[in-house]
């Protein structure tokens, strides 16, 4: 009788014998598979791998944390930011709404001030390769006093002067700030691999039409494909609700290759060629913009825990082509920018630019047809530029900030231009900024703006945002 009462509780002591031998071989073979993974790793960077001797478990030996040490090892070798980037950025750490920092190259691909940790990557299985989808919904909520040309954007140079609606306030609502991401990154013989992919959806001024904002790819520190142009400095750009920001800001997405040398610790050194686009006022009906070289940009940067300074250069070559005429000149310019760490947690940004040609650089003018003008004798003349601008961000709490942002710029030269021509902008922003929670952020601010034109007339206009944010990964 007794041994068919002890037959259960035996048959399941043996059952947990078994299970216990599976996990503890099962772990064993993870274990010899990520070790053998490690083995090639360091064939491949000339190095020796240590002998491996696996070891077998006695039957009543179970797991322990000298078995799962190893495995656990192997796992964080295996994190986003231990194989698939550089080490952390040495910037100040920092929030941002439309968080230009994350989509700019970095040498070596290091994180940014706004990432630092790189969160929400995972692995493809089988591979090296961890990616991300990224982004957010974005709703903004605008109210204007006066008219202000573009209803979704506050671009100052956009503002009407005189008119039959000019004095007629508006509001709107739009999502076109919405914004989705794909990232994939990877270590190499050859330094971290970075593939990286954004939209927006300002693609059309009427409706949501897809926009390409980047598509590009970069192995250690040489870049290829379509992004930010080397010359902008995408950590300088102040924290604002609105999308466009001050219009003396470097800005600017275009096609190009570039590299970064190192220059001892925080410092590098860049060197570019972008694609070219000679943006011309004046042109007759049969006259044609013609580019024969990219435009070429040559970037200095010193990034320190307490900010960053940047000094670029660009240089151009612009030219048209006519009806019986033709004519080539060259522009170029320079443009200081960085960020300065105050106090706890407040940052300082700020942005200087000048030079002749470079109107496209700018985000008033990019797109305006004021790099160079075309004058009565069929003559191309670069236009003179120059403007700056400035951020504060302050902290009240963990979760309350405030940025005050302030710009100006300035395109004097009456003689080359039109009189309804663009002349000076100002840009003034006051925000109160709330994020309750790393994915969900909320905000007012209130925007002034003014254009003058070459002849002396002006016009300005008030504007109060409201938007709503949610974050995928944040």
């Amino acid at each position: 009788m007794l041994p068919l009462l002890l037959a259960p509780g035996a048959a399941l002591a043996q059952d947990s014998v078994g299970a216990l031998r599976q996990e503890i071989t099962q772990v064993q073979a993870r274990l010899q598979a990520l070790t053998a993974r490690l083995d090639a790793l360091e064939r491949e960077q000339g190095k020796d791998p240590p002998p491996y001797t696996p070891t077998s478990p006695s039957p009543a030996q179970a797991p322990d944390t000298q078995a799962t040490a190893p495995l656990a090892q192997a796992e964080t070798a295996a994190s986003p930011t231990h194989g698939a980037a550089a080490a952390p950025s040495i910037l100040p750490p920092r929030d941002s709404v439309a968080d230009p920092s994350t989509a700019a190259s970095r040498p070596d691909n290091a994180p940014s001030p706004t990432d630092p940790e790189l969160k929400g990557f995972f692995a493809i299985p089988g591979t090296e390769t961890l990616i991300r989808l990224g982004g957010y919904a974005k709703l903004d909520a605008i109210a204007d006093s006066r008219a202000a040309g573009d209803n979704q954007q506050f671009v100052t140079s956009s503002i009407p002067v005189g008119g039959p609606h000019r004095d007629v306030s508006h509001f709107d609502m739009h999502a076109k700030q919405t914004r989705f991401s794909f990232e994939a990154r990877r270590p190499t013989t050859h330094g971290n691999l970075r593939f990286y992919l954004e939209n927006d959806f300002f693609g059309s001024s009427d409706s949501y039409e897809f926009r390409l904002r980047h598509a590009y790819g970069q192995l250690g520190n040489t870049y290829a494909g379509y992004g930010y142009s080397t010359f902008m400095d995408a950590d300088s750009l102040p924290d604002t609700l609105d999308f466009a920001g001050p219009g003396a800001a470097g800005y600017l997405l275009v096609a190009g290759i570039h590299h970064s040398f190192a220059l001892g610790k925080g410092n590098t050194l860049t060197l570019a060629a972008e694609d070219p686009d000679s943006q011309l006022a004046n042109p007759g009906d049969a006259d044609i913009s013609t580019e024969r070289l990219p435009d070429i940009s040559l970037v200095a940067r010193m990034e320190r825990d307490w900010g960053h300074l940047q000094l670029g250069a660009v240089a151009r070559s612009l030219g048209y082509d006519g009806d019986g005429r033709s004519d080539r000149t060259f522009g170029g310019g320079l443009q200081l920018s960085g960020s300065f760490a105050i106090a706890e947690r407040d940052l300082l940004l700020f942005g200087v630019v000048g030079g002749k040609g470079i109107s496209r650089y700018t985000a008033d003018l990019t797109g305006s047809g004021l790099d160079a003008a075309i004058n009565a004798n069929g003559q191309l003349k670069a236009l003179p530029l120059y403007g700056g601008f400035f951020g504060y961000t302050h902290y009240w709490s963990d979760m309350w900030r405030s940025n005050l942002i302030y710009g100006q710029l300035h395109l004097d030269d009456a003689d080359a231009l039109a009189r309804d021509a663009f002349r000076r902008s100002q840009y003034g922003a006051l925000n109160l900024i709330w994020s309750p929670a790393p994915s969900w952020t909320m905000g007012m601010e209130v925007l002034y703006g003014q254009q003058r034109l070459q002849d002396g007339r002006s016009a300005d206009t008030l504007r109060v945002q409201g938007s709503l944010q949610y974050s995928f990964i944040k």
